[in-house]
Formats: C-alpha cells, structure tokens, sequence
C-alpha cells in the first residue's frame, strides 16, 4: 500500500504554460477544483459537439450551459473511459488506474439488486488504492463528494470502510449504491439515509452549491467532486422547462435496419430532457462560482463516466447494449458477430467508449481551444496533481498522462494516440473483451465467446457498422496482426488475468 501522507508533499517547482498559453497560476496559488461527473452521458449529447459537426444523426441538446463551458474552456473531441460501464470506470477515473487492476470487471451490485451476492462483494479496497482526492487531501486541499460513488456498498455491516470518506473526501453527500430514483430520492447526509423531497438532479446540485459556498469561506483550496445521477435511466420526471425543447421537437434518430422507432423516439426525448437537467443545474453550479467570486481561481472539469447509445449500431445503454431493434436479436447474426443473448449485445462501440469531457481554467486554457489528442479519464489524476502543484511520487502507479501541455496548447509530437480499454461483462451476460484503438483502426476480442471479434476501419466508418474482422485484404490482415499484438502487450503489462488463458503464439 502506498501511504499518502508520507510520500506526497507539496511541491513549488516551476510551473506555469508556455509563453502566450495565458499568465498561469503563480508557484504556491493552487486553483480551486470542482470535477462533476455525469452518469450514462452520451458524447453526442450536448450542443456544442452536435453543432461543431463532430456525430452524425443525433439531435441537438439542449445544454446552454455545457456550450458556455465548452466556449471558455478546452473541449476533447476525443476522449475515452476506460470500460464502458459505471463502476470500473469510475475505479479508473478515480484512482488513474485500470480496475482489472483492482478486480473490478463490471457494475457493483447493491444489497437490494436482483443479482447481489453477499459472499462475492466487490469493491474498491482504500487499503490497496490511491484516489486523487486523498492525494489533494493530503497536500491541503479541502475536499467534497456529492453525489453518485458506486465503488463498493459501506452500509452494510463490516462494509464500514468502504464509505467515501476513507477514499480521501472530508464531506459526503449522495448515493449509498450505484442508483436511485429520479425524485424523492433516499440520500445519506451527515452519516444519515433519510428521504429527501423534490428532483433529484435539483436536490443534488443544492447540496454542491451548499459545499462551494462552505468552502469559499475557508483558507484552504478547495476540491469539489459532483457526480450527478442524471442521465442515467429512470429519466422522468423532469422539470417543465427540461422537457419543453423536446415536447414537439423532431428529434432525428439514427438509421438501423429495424430499429423500433416509436421506442427510441420516447426513450430519446426523455434521456436528452434529463440531460439539459444536469445542464441547467450546471448552470447554478457556475453562477454560484462567479457569486463567490471564486471562479477565476478555481478549474471547472466537466466529463462522464462513460458514453450512451440510443439506436446506434442497433442498441440503446452503454457497454452492457441492450437491442434497440423489433426483433431481438436481428437475426442470428450481426455485422459478422454472433450474438451472447437473445437481449443484450456486450460492447465496445466508440459511443460508449468516448465521453464529453470539458476543462476551464480562466488564465491558463485559452477560451475556444479544441483538442484532437486521444486522451481519457486515467489522464485525470496525473493533469489534477499538475494542477494543484502537487508533486508526484515515484512509488505511485498511474497509467495516465498529463494533460497539462495539451491545455497549454501545445502539441506533442510524441504523444500517444493509441488507447486500450477493457471490458468483461459478468451481469446479464458474459463476455471476456479488450480493445485497442489508434485514429485509424479498431480491434476488439472477446476471449470468452468464440467468433465475436471485431475489427473496425475508423477512417472509412466511424459508426463502426461494418466489422472487417475477416476482411482478407493484405492492409487489413496486417493491422489486425500489429492491433493484436498491442492488445497482448497491454494485457501482460497490466497483470491482466485473463492473459494468462490467451495463445500468444499466433492470431485468432
């Protein structure tokens, strides 16, 4: 175990952007940070990535709010979660690491879902993980979590430490489990669950900007973590002007032989009005900033725990894709890919991969700044030690980078645009699955179910709708040939159990 308190120290190096990214923190002033966290939100689903022509066949958002963001900050057009699903991505987001690493493979189940087993609880151990806010914490910062954690249920008895304040958070308020209702939700505040009256992306957001304004009045930096439950599905009830740019909008859907479009026009209509209620609470959360007069020094960072479908490649949810056709499945296969179940249709699509992910950092991001890098959420503890001016130690493993330089507005030319991710699928089905990805090509494996790989040409079909994984053509052969080999390397180097029952010798 790595021990924060002894190996992390402030440190005041020389830091700062590079001569006209903007005048920079000066050594020893350590911004404010709030890091909010959406639930299930689609890269599609918000108004500036639709407007700046970056998806194709998805309504426009409504989400003001997210555009002003975007407008003075910096936007990634492509940035990934590590696994497509809530808990081991939110392991990988928390901690910078792979949550194989920590054997976290899919969702936590909570005490009352069908499927929880109190002899095989999972969860993410705080003896044997480093989360960022701990790091910020140990260096001075004051932190807070609101909202959803999902990393593993403390209410149960002997589940004590499991509770997000042994994770690094001085102050918790939110979820006990991976979900609740829309309304009335039942939330733990001050070490108690009681039920609470009202919406609950409103009820949520009051309890933020309760913190902020806390905070704002002490002598420390402050580190704020708001993980929404929106818009994540039970969608409705929404709030009047939440609903309102959908109620007779025509809202496009994509195109799928099919598709049942009466279902995913309702289901669209009420995911996209649950997302512009994050949108306009996020809306709150930065008039709150500016009404403390703290904006300019705090970072704003604005992503979600993974991507959404909703009748892309046939399917609506996120890594665990359920068939969003009238006959389930369509047929006996789909795109060269033999189906797991007769419902869902495990993944690792690019729309449920990739996430919106937004930085605003008055002085040092350039307003407007756009970011074609391939980066993702285990870049996000290395970039907030950056920030903080915190000093990394040697001991601690990341597998992220920095993204300080991109925000910075420079360029690399050594910087990786390669990504690997991860995904087996325990709940509802089963699937073993690892991708990796570069700008141009795509492989996935499932060492689990025999005849469901997959290999994609980004270039020619970024929806990935035609799976070229038996493709003959020499070019193609020998990017899955050099793909795989990655995959393999990624796999060992991360200790991945699963590697341990994969031929190495030769390529499937």
């Amino acid at each position: 175990m790595i021990s924060i308190a002894t190996l992390i120290a402030l440190a005041m190096p020389a830091f700062g952007p590079p001569e006209g990214a903007g005048a920079g923190p000066e050594v020893g002033q350590r911004p404010n940070i709030v890091v909010i966290v959406t639930d299930d939100q689609a890269p599609w689903a918000m108004g500036n990535a639709v407007a700046q022509g970056w998806f194709r066949d998805v309504p426009a958002a409504h989400t003001p709010h997210m555009d002003r963001l975007a407008r003075e900050g910096a936007v990634f057009q492509n940035f990934f979660c590590t696994t497509p699903v809530c808990s081991p991505a939110r392991v990988s987001l928390m901690t910078g690491r792979y949550a194989s690493e920590f054997d976290v493979y899919d969702f936590i189940t909570a005490p009352d879902h069908k499927l929880f087993d109190p002899d095989a609880q999972v969860a993410l151990d705080p003896d044997a993980s480093v989360t960022f806010a701990e790091a910020l914490q140990q260096s001075g910062y004051h932190t807070g979590l609101v909202g959803k954690w999902h990393l593993g249920d403390w209410t149960l008895p002997g589940n004590e430490a499991q509770h997000p304040t042994r994770h690094g958070f001085d102050y918790f308020i939110g979820l006990t489990s991976g979900g609740t209702t829309p309304d009335d939700p039942p939330l733990e505040k001050d070490g108690q669950v009681r039920q609470f009256k009202g919406l609950t992306t409103d009820l949520l957001t009051d309890e933020a900007i309760a913190f902020l304004q806390r905070s704002a009045e002490g002598d420390s930096p402050f580190l704020l973590c708001f993980h929404t439950r929106a818009p994540h599905g039970r969608w409705l009830p929404v709030a009047p002007e939440d609903w309102a740019p959908y109620a007779d909008a025509d809202v496009p859907l994509p195109e799928f032989d099919d598709l049942n479009l009466e279902l995913m026009d309702r289901y669209m209509r009420e995911y996209l009005a649950s997302t512009s209620g994050v949108d306009r609470n996020l809306g709150r959360l930065l008039d709150t900033l500016n009404d403390l007069a703290v904006a300019d020094d705090t970072v704003v960072i604005f992503t979600s725990d993974h991507g959404y479908n909703m009748g892309h490649n046939g399917i609506w949810h996120k890594g665990n894709g359920i068939w969003a056709t009238r006959t389930k499945p369509p047929g006996k296969t789909h795109q060269g890919t033999r189906v797991v179940s007769d419902k869902y249709r495990p993944n690792m699509y690019d729309l449920s991969l990739k996430v919106p992910a937004i930085i605003r950092w008055p002085g040092t991001v350039a307003p407007g700044t756009v970011i074609k890098q391939t980066a993702s959420s285990l870049d996000l503890f290395p970039t907030l030690l950056s920030m903080a001016q915190v000093e990394r130690p040697d001991d601690l493993v990341l597998r992220g980078r920095d993204l300080t330089p991109l925000l910075w507005g420079e360029s690399p030319t050594n910087w990786e645009n390669d990504f690997y991710a991860e995904y087996s699928m325990h709940h509802y089905a089963v699937a073993s699955m690892r991708c990796y990805r570069t700008p141009r090509y795509k492989l996935i494996r499932d060492f689990h179910n025999a005849g469901r790989d997959e290999f994609y040409d980004l270039q020619v079909d970024p929806q990935e709708s035609r799976n070229r994984i038996d493709d003959p053509a020499p070019e193609i052969r020998a990017a899955i040939e050099e793909l795989h080999r990655k995959l393999l390397a990624s796999m060992e180097m991360l200790n991945d159990p699963l590697f341990k029952t994969v031929r190495t010798d030769r390529v499937p």
